[in-house]
């Protein structure tokens, strides 16, 4: 048994000794730091930033698991993570009707009329060009719930727009309804993109041009120019009337008042009178014949100073004969 024991302990020592031994060469090396630049490259793929109007939208395999602020952010390289960024701050454009061709300092527009021309209430044809802004209000519906935003709120504003038009005449949409109509517009198409949880918030509908079509222009400028004779005749007749009115009520006052004046003037003499009479009464009441005899001689004293006076004495006329009756005959002919 010893001797079984030592040959295979022999025999194994024997193949210890011949079997090869690893050769580490200089080409391993690289491979293995390859490999691990590889790596390390793919991890570093997880690293983005976030603008400072931007929100990131991160997504495991396809799901949204968070959102990160401004700034310099990581996520598992993909396919694992991925991130979408969103601009929340920024105001978008939409436009109808039109399309800017050249933007400023010197903008060029090209109109387009399957969008422009509209339905009005009164069976009439308008042409409307319709500026939509709008921004980003809930960054996740935004990004998940729209497949082209564009295309969203420019048909649903479009949609909205021809509606609000379909209840205005052709005079209401070119005139006083404008601002009405952008507003009605605003309040529908916020409503309806709420709907459709767009994440979209309406900053401001405004009707860029609104026209009869080119066909009848002409006749709506006639059309036109008579509105504005007739509200300028009336706006010269309202200027009249506002300079002659206060002139006549003012005129009127006067003689209301001076009628007045006139009243008062003919009670306070007549209420004169009337206490002048009673006091006059009084005194008669007290001595009839003293107070006849007095406004005898006050009367007399009144009269007498004015006329031309001969006074004769009592008894036989031989006074008469000193006079010149004709030349009294003749003076009294001549009053």
């Amino acid at each position: 048994m010893s001797r079984f024991t030592d040959r295979l302990l022999e025999g194994r020592s024997q193949r210890d000794d011949d079997s090869p031994r690893p050769n580490w060469q200089p080409g391993s090396w690289v491979a293995w730091v390859v490999i691990a630049g590889i790596i390390a490259i793919y991890l570093l793929t997880g690293i983005y930033t976030v603008g400072p109007s931007d929100v990131g939208l991160v997504k495991r395999f396809g799901r949204y698991v968070a959102t990160a602020g401004p700034g310099m952010h990581y996520h598992l390289p993909a396919p694992i993570e991925s991130v979408v960024t969103v601009n929340v701050l920024g105001v978008r454009k939409e436009e109808i009707g039109f399309r800017t061709v050249s933007p400023a300092p010197n903008p060029r527009y090209q109109t387009v009329k399957t969008e422009a021309l509209m339905l009005t209430g009164d069976g009439n044809i308008a042409h409307v060009e319709v500026v939509v802004q709008y921004r980003v209000k809930d960054a996740k519906q935004f990004a998940f719930n729209l497949i082209d935003s564009h295309a969203i709120v420019k048909q649903s504003a479009e949609a909205v727009l021809r509606e609000q038009v379909a209840t205005k005449t052709l005079d209401e949409t070119l005139t006083e309804e404008r601002d009405v109509i952008a507003a009605n517009t605003m309040v529908s198409l916020q409503k309806l993109l709420n709907t459709y949880e767009s994440g979209i918030v309406i900053d401001n509908v405004q009707l860029q041009d609104v026209k009869p079509p080119e066909e009848v222009v002409s006749a709506f400028d006639d059309v036109n120019s008579a509105r504005q004779d007739k509200q300028k005749s009336i706006n010269e007749a309202d200027k009249y009337a506002l300079d002659i009115l206060p002139r006549a009520r003012g005129q009127a006052q006067e003689i209301g008042n001076q009628a007045e004046a006139y009243k008062q003037e003919r009670m306070k003499r007549a209420e004169g009178d009337t206490s002048r009479f009673l006091e006059v009464l009084k005194k008669y009441e007290l001595g009839p014949e003293v107070t006849r005899t007095r406004m005898y001689i006050e009367t007399m004293e009144a009269i007498l100073p004015g006329m031309d006076k001969i006074i004769l004495p009592q008894g036989e006329g031989a006074v008469l004969k000193l006079l010149d009756l004709d030349a009294l005959l003749k003076k009294g002919a001549t009053q």
